[in-house]
């Protein structure tokens, strides 16, 4: 079976201008069934509706909160029940905040939580066996360059910690799971034209970041989804445990 047999899963895909979105399609595009998890249903169907007429693959979009193992384990079963088995897992809904730390309430550090970190393992955990069972897999977490130096951009420390752990999460998953023929790395990007940034960055302040960035602008969402698309090929089965940056230089280490 190659990939193109298999269902890819992306997590909070439903955004028009989002970077599960602009995966969703590029994984389509490469061959994958596409099965779009999203809390907004409407945006979901949407979204597999226009992936399915664009790409020709089959393609569900179900509503999904994943931080609830119910409703989890609700979508799952939708996918399940209209899709072939699912080869790949785009751990890519999450939440940022830009809370200084000395403000954050305790409410407000377990929902970024709740959302980036156990969302993904609520996910992944319920997705891995079947990839053992099969001997494919690829996982793929959208972590985020404010993990790696330390905030900076939009994220304050509980985003910056909570993409944090996706990292470790992954790089401790992929030891574990690869010797099943699954292989699981993390995304970092730095900063994308998406919804999180528009409206906030213009004038002196969006002068002031891209100064910062080598290659003088904003990131698309297609950089990032062309890269996921790569990792969860079945040709690239020997990167494993790995970061990718798409920062446009912001952060060189």
């Amino acid at each position: 079976m190659s990939h193109t047999d298999k269902t890819a899963v992306v997590t909070g895909g439903g955004s028009t201008r989002g970077i599960g979105r602009a995966t969703a399609h590029a994984l389509a595009a490469d061959g994958w069934n596409i099965a779009v998890l999203d809390l907004d249903e409407a945006s979901a169907k949407d979204a597999a509706h226009e992936i399915a007429e664009r790409a020709g693959v089959e393609a569900v979009g179900v509503a999904c909160d994943v931080t609830d193992e119910a409703s989890v384990q609700a979508a799952l079963t939708v996918v399940d029940g209209a899709l072939p088995p699912v080869g790949a897992l785009v751990n890519n809904a999450g939440i940022t905040s830009p809370v200084p730390f000395v403000e954050v309430s305790g409410q407000d550090w377990d929902r970024v939580f709740a959302v980036n970190v156990r969302g993904a393992y609520n996910v992944t955990r319920a997705l891995v066996p079947g990839m053992v069972e099969r001997g494919f897999g690829r996982v793929v977490f959208l972590s985020s360059v404010s993990a790696e130096r330390g905030g900076g951009v939009f994220g304050g420390v509980a985003y910056s910690a909570a993409k944090a752990a996706q990292l470790g999460f992954a790089r401790a998953l992929a030891r574990e799971v690869g010797p099943h023929g699954i292989t699981v790395n993390s995304v970092a990007p730095g900063l994308i034209d998406t919804d999180i940034t528009a409206g906030k960055l213009t004038g002196e302040r969006e002068a002031a970041v891209l100064a910062g960035v080598p290659v003088g602008h904003k990131g698309r969402t297609r950089d990032v989804a062309d890269l996921i698309t790569y990792l969860c090929r079945e040709e690239t089965s020997y990167v494993t445990g790995a970061t990718y940056d798409v920062n446009g230089g912001s952060h060189i280490h």
